[in-house]
């Protein structure tokens, strides 16, 4: 099994988008059902979450909003946990299959874009994953900015990952490299890899395909992520009222991510 995209060769994921899983329309491999109830067979190690667990803890929050949830694995961890959640994604196929899970029940699910929530008052909104990554215009990525900070409580706080684009990750985004098969329960063995399609400026555009030995069939799903950097991430935080009060390292790829805790301003 190849790096790539994934979180490390023994971690198989292909990219750790839940992908738009924010935006206003999901990309095929989180909204085509068949393709969204691999997602947790095929990505089972989701300790990359243990840190974001630690920080609901450390900033005492007992409602959060998990935006792009896609399967609900966070949401429903942290509701078995005691915690009030609220997960959003637009992909539906995806909350079909984060409805199955135990203490999905106590789960508040919307199905529509994080850019225009309802109203709530929540006390933590998070982005885990590459969520922030694909929220792709700067257009985007204010709105979402915008609905996030009236979805916190007058001192809540934001919490997400983006990648370092200094480390150009996508190098290694190719067949060779990320090319895996796995065996899938009630599914049977698929093959499946990544390769980059396009890279411009701070987009890079990629396509992962699946094939399925039961049947031979070959699905895929394009991508695009944002590169944005991390100065650039801090100044769109202040200009969107929120105070940046720490940028720490993700645990399971040190050097290769940033992780903002920001806080809401008035």
């Amino acid at each position: 099994m190849g790096t790539g995209p994934w979180r490390s060769p023994k971690q198989i994921e292909v990219v750790r988008v839940r992908t738009p899983t924010v935006g206003s329309v999901a990309d095929p491999h989180f909204e085509i059902p068949r393709l969204a109830e691999i997602l947790d067979p095929l990505d089972h190690d989701r300790a990359d979450l243990d840190a974001y667990v630690a920080m609901v803890d450390e900033l005492g929050a007992q409602t959060i909003l998990d935006i792009g949830c896609g399967t609900g694995t966070f949401a429903s961890l942290l509701a078995t946990r005691g915690k009030e959640v609220i997960g959003v994604d637009p992909a539906n196929a995806s909350l079909e299959v984060a409805r199955r899970k135990p203490g999905a029940e106590r789960v508040r699910w919307l199905h529509q874009d994080a850019s225009d929530l309802p109203p709530m008052q929540v006390d933590l909104a998070t982005m885990t994953g590459n969520v922030a990554q694909v929220i792709l215009t700067d257009d985007e990525w204010t709105a979402t900015l915008e609905s996030v900070r009236a979805a916190l409580q007058p001192v809540g706080w934001l919490v997400f990952e983006s990648r370092d684009a200094g480390a150009r990750a996508w190098l290694e985004w190719n067949p060779q490299d990320t090319y895996y098969r796995a065996v899938v329960p009630a599914v049977g063995a698929i093959e499946a890899w990544v390769e980059v399609l396009n890279v411009t400026d701070e987009l890079v555009s990629f396509r992962s395909t699946f094939v399925f030995d039961s049947d031979g069939a070959v699905l895929t799903s394009d991508s695009t992520l944002r590169f944005r950097t991390s100065d650039e991430l801090a100044e769109s935080l202040v200009a969107g009222s929120f105070s940046v009060r720490d940028i720490r390292d993700a645990p399971d790829r040190p050097g290769l991510e940033f992780v903002f805790v920001a806080q809401r301003t008035d």
